[in-house]
């Protein structure tokens, strides 16, 4: 499965929807987002941008990647993630976080919580989100988050796939105890690094999608930074690198100014040599 990233830009001339119509008509699987709602560079809110990219789009789905969890409280979380994957026609891919941006947090009085709260809290959203969507009067009882005799209605028609962006043991532990999908990025974790906690996740025997989030820029000098670089062909053999360790599923950060061309290049060009790679890992 191959997503790209469409930026939450609202700066003059970004057209997030136009990027996700263009993804779909290019043939990715979905896109993606992440969620920084704080900053002096004007953005839109993930989640209605989201919803608007699904109101334009008819087959693409649509990840948040991820939701900071001390964002918005779980049980809200699955309220709105049923509907909008309810409008949708059971499009949307829940990515959620512990929470990257300390500064984030705390610029909007929302506290900063250490390390451990994080992982704990992200464990406690999972519980209450899915309960919401499975139980009647559901309570939950967490450090960090309750419910009391929770009624939610509707539950979801289709299963609502949880991905989940952690690297420390605790939250890779947890991932693989309880996700779908883990999207841990480049810029985080190199090749390497990414295909040991990899082996983490799998080590509880669950069948969990690992999808590697990967900046790339088609035409640039290779150089073994943090995005993927070069020509075409330096491209999908880097690409296709990641695939025989174990991340099949990737989703792609256009870096530079011309990110629709970018895409393209990548569709048009990458892709159809590294799908029949990524089939043979």
């Amino acid at each position: 499965m191959f997503g790209l990233g469409v930026s939450a830009s609202a700066a003059a001339g970004a057209d997030p929807v136009g990027d996700a119509r263009l993804a779909e008509e290019l043939g990715f699987d979905f896109v993606s987002t992440s969620d920084h709602p704080c900053g002096s560079e004007p953005s839109y809110e993930v989640w209605t941008m989201l919803t608007w990219i699904a109101a334009a789009t008819s087959r693409i789905k649509v990840a948040t990647r991820v939701l900071g969890v001390p964002y918005r409280p779980p049980a809200m979380v699955a309220k709105m993630a049923e509907s909008l994957h309810r409008f949708s026609g059971g499009r949307l891919i829940l990515g959620l976080g512990g929470g990257y941006s300390d500064e984030e947090f705390r610029a909007f009085g929302l506290g900063v919580p250490t390390a451990r709260e994080k992982v704990d809290g992200m464990v406690e959203a999972i519980h209450v989100i899915r309960g919401l969507w499975s139980q009647a009067r559901f309570t939950y009882e967490g450090s960090r988050y309750r419910t009391f005799e929770a009624d939610m209605e509707p539950k979801p028609v289709g299963p609502i796939p949880i991905w989940l962006g952690t690297y420390g043991k605790r939250a890779l532990e947890a991932t693989g105890r309880l996700a779908d999908g883990w999207i841990p990025s480049l810029g985080f974790a190199g090749p390497e690094e990414a295909a040991r906690m990899r082996e983490k996740v799998l080590s509880h025997g669950r069948a969990v999608e690992c999808v590697y989030n990967v900046p790339f820029r088609i035409g640039a000098p290779a150089d073994g930074g943090v995005a993927v670089t070069g020509s075409v062909q330096e491209v999908t053999d880097r690409l296709a690198g990641f695939a025989e360790l174990g991340f099949t599923s990737m989703n792609f950060m256009p870096v530079g100014p011309d990110p629709r061309d970018q895409a393209e290049l990548l569709a048009t060009r990458v892709l159809p040599a590294l799908r029949p790679r990524v089939s043979a890992s």
